[in-house]
């Protein structure tokens, strides 16, 4: 019988997400606790990397992460940014994030349709004599590199952030009967939290291929994967397994 719930994210802003009524449909606990968090690198880190951000006339971002620690950085170093520095984002929703910290402007905000580095990539093919910057994480591939390379678009990477264990206190009960993870280093983290664990019993859940991968490498057993064509999210997924778990208990 599955009682209590781990899953690796930030508890829900809002009261109608679908976990809480999970939680109530069938009498589980669900506790929300990410198993790694994203932090800034120092000026000091950044500066030696010997980049200068104002070289540059636009900035591609592929997450909220990079544009928080992109202006964060900026503002620690005192680097203003130009009125007219380009932005191009992978999303409309990352785009949108922006107005955090600019005015937003559409004639120099660009956005791609499905979230896909490819899929921004004949827009900025399009600003073919820009300089572009792109804040990246310590565990980036060398992906967008590779394609930007290809298109001879004049580019930088640079690190400006980088993803970071969440530490479990020695005497933070650990008594799940099912853990969810979205990322492969959410795993990492269990394992590096706790460098003798033992599945037994306790199920673990994934989101996404990468992550299921990473469990599977891992060497633990994986009981429930999404998405798949049934089910397209972890939360339908997690209570359809629900719902089959305890019939059969």
């Amino acid at each position: 019988m599955i009682k209590k719930i781990l899953v690796s994210q930030p508890k829900p802003s809002s009261e109608k997400s679908p976990y809480y009524d999970i939680a109530a449909k069938y009498s589980v606990d669900i506790d929300f606790r990410p198993f790694i968090k994203v932090e800034g690198v120092s000026a000091k880190e950044f500066r030696a990397q010997k980049v200068s951000i104002l070289e540059h006339t636009a900035v591609v971002f592929t997450s909220r992460h990079a544009i928080d620690h992109f202006f964060l950085l900026c503002k620690e170093m005192r680097v203003v940014i130009p009125d007219e520095m380009k932005y191009f984002c992978v999303t409309e929703q990352i785009a949108l994030y922006i107005q955090k910290y600019v005015q937003y402007r559409k004639r120099k905000i660009f956005f791609g349709s499905t979230g896909k580095f490819q899929d921004l990539l004949p827009t900025m093919v399009k600003h073919k004599n820009e300089r572009y910057f792109i804040p990246q994480s310590d565990a980036h591939n060398d992906e967008i590199q590779r394609l930007l390379d290809e298109k001879k678009l004049h580019h930088t990477e640079a690190t400006m952030y980088r993803t970071v264990s969440n530490e479990f206190k020695s005497d933070e009960p650990f008594d799940y009967d099912l853990l969810v993870f979205f990322s492969p280093s959410g795993v990492q983290s269990l394992l590096k939290n706790f460098p003798d664990f033992k599945q037994g019993e306790m199920a673990i859940a994934t989101f996404g291929p990468t992550t299921a991968k990473a469990v599977k490498d891992a060497g633990l057993r994986l009981d429930l994967e999404a998405p798949s064509p049934q089910y397209p999210s972890i939360t339908a997924a997690l209570s359809a397994y629900l719902a089959d778990a305890n019939k059969k208990k």
